[in-house]
């Protein structure tokens, strides 16, 4: 079955699965960004990023922190502090061979 053609209706799905994405992310912690970078090409950061271009795009104030902590459900220094791991050799590895140009 294809989207919605009703752009509401579609953006409401987009939204509720961006929902539960962060929420599927939150009760995994464990799950390292650099991993996540090194399989999928993104991570926690880059949709903190992203969150704060599109609103950018459309007018409304959202730092890139803000943003950030949003993705997180916390601030990012205090998410950082109980759950990022330091990378591996072989994590950096990875990233290094596989991180976008």
């Amino acid at each position: 079955m294809p989207m919605p053609a009703d752009p509401g209706a579609r953006d409401a799905l987009q939204a509720a699965a961006f929902r539960r994405l962060l929420a599927h992310l939150e009760a995994r912690p464990e799950v390292q960004n650099i991993d996540l970078m090194n399989l999928a090409g993104f991570c926690r950061n880059c949709l903190g990023k992203w969150l704060a271009a599109v609103a950018d795009e459309q007018g409304v104030a959202l730092s890139a922190d803000e943003a950030r902590d949003a993705i997180y459900g916390m601030p990012y220094a205090e998410w950082k502090a109980l759950h990022q791991a330091p990378a591996t050799a072989a994590q950096q590895a990875a990233f290094s061979k596989a991180k976008p140009r």
